[in-house]
């Protein structure tokens, strides 16, 4: 019998997505604890992962060390991409909640699309097309690294949280990773474009008013594989 193993960008995701759950519940319910993580989660937004050791107990890559039946374990390069994705993610998310009442973590579907390029979409009014707004989009996608990338992804995520637009962090942690990888660049950035011509304003006729829940994300034609 075959082992079908996730790539690596999926199980990016998942670690992604089970550490901001929790925190994201614990900020809701007003946890001291969590809102302190989230309070020196946020000072490393758009910094790279090595600047800030006070966070290293707060961002957990250690699944990643863990090598999964039928797969080899990650290499050295693999391994700080993983990481430097998740602590990307995290730490923008951690900005993006700031003072919101609701959870700014919510999973992709395709009754409502969370990706990058959805949620850049969702800020322009009705049919109209924002070429400020899309001309950020383009330029987080042609960044020359991923510190440059993350910078870009900050500007971006300040205008979410104004608007209270949600994000599916888990999914931008997997394209983070896939980015970092041989043409992966290439393969992000068309899932963001598809993501942004996925976005349809829920109250058109015809379109599913269905609402996932914050901390569920479900796969999508959106996203990237490593």
């Amino acid at each position: 019998m075959t082992t079908v193993t996730a790539p690596p960008s999926d199980r990016v995701a998942q670690i992604t997505r089970e550490q901001i759950s929790h925190l994201q519940r614990g900020y809701l319910g007003d946890q001291p604890r969590a809102v302190a993580a989230l309070a020196r989660l946020r000072r490393g937004a758009g910094r790279e992962a090595g600047q800030l050791p006070d966070l290293w107990d707060l961002v957990s890559t250690a699944p990643l060390h863990q090598p999964l039946d039928g797969a080899p374990p990650l290499g050295e390069s693999d391994l700080i991409r993983a990481e430097d994705a998740v602590h990307v993610a995290l730490t923008l998310w951690a900005l993006h909640q700031q003072s919101r009442p609701t959870g700014m973590h919510q999973g992709d579907s395709r009754q409502r699309p969370r990706g990058l390029g959805a949620a850049v979409r969702q800020m322009m009014p009705g049919s109209e097309i924002d070429e400020a707004l899309r001309k950020r989009l383009v330029r987080a996608g042609t960044a020359p690294d991923l510190t440059t990338l993350a910078q870009r992804l900050r500007d971006i995520v300040v205008l979410l949280r104004r608007e209270d637009i949600p994000l599916d962090y888990a999914l931008l942690a997997g394209q983070l990773y896939t980015w970092q990888r041989p043409g992966g660049p290439d393969t992000v950035r068309r899932a963001w474009g598809r993501s942004f011509h996925a976005w349809r304003d829920p109250q058109e006729p015809g379109t599913d008013q269905q609402t996932p829940s914050d901390d569920s994300s479900a796969n999508s034609d959106t996203a990237a594989t490593a």
